[in-house]
């Protein structure tokens, strides 16, 4: 498959996060050609700070292959990774992160910070923009609903 191809699973993944009111970011893990965890948001509904799509793909990945370290694999998220979710891929030993969309409030691939540059024991590689258009629309109309829903509300 290709990085576009794992881009749409990880879109599906964001949609279903949608339709439950959460923030619409999906992930998917992939090693040698193989799915091996997914995720999507989940903090609202699991009232838990560390429910980030990157974590839940990492953690189901973790416990599929029995091990931590996840050499050889790719991770395909549909927002760029904050800090938390950029200090678990370093720790995982993720070798490559694609996201679609860009985060200037959180990123840490580049946007805000480049965690993937400094000077850790692992540095993965990232590339942004596959399937920007779409992350990113996905994105806008989840907070444009939002806003016209709280706004709806004030009335």
């Amino acid at each position: 498959m290709t990085d576009e191809e794992y881009m749409r699973i990880a879109l599906d993944l964001a949609a279903e996060a949608a339709a439950e009111g959460e923030v619409p970011v999906g992930a998917v893990l992939v090693r040698e050609g193989q799915i091996v965890g997914t995720g999507r948001n989940r903090r609202e509904t699991g009232r838990n700070a560390l429910a980030h799509a990157e974590i839940e793909a990492i953690h189901e990945a973790c416990t599929r292959l029995n091990g931590w370290r996840l050499f050889g694999s790719t991770l395909y998220v549909t927002l760029e990774p904050c800090p938390m979710c950029a200090g678990a891929i370093i720790n995982a030993r993720i070798d490559r992160v694609v996201y679609g969309t860009s985060d200037p409030k959180a990123g840490s691939c580049g946007s805000v910070v480049d965690l993937f540059q400094l000077p850790y024991n692992h540095k993965p590689l990232a590339q942004g923009g596959v399937l920007e258009t779409e992350c990113g629309e996905m994105l806008r109309q989840f907070f444009r609903q939002l806003r016209e829903s709280k706004a709806g509300k004030d009335k």
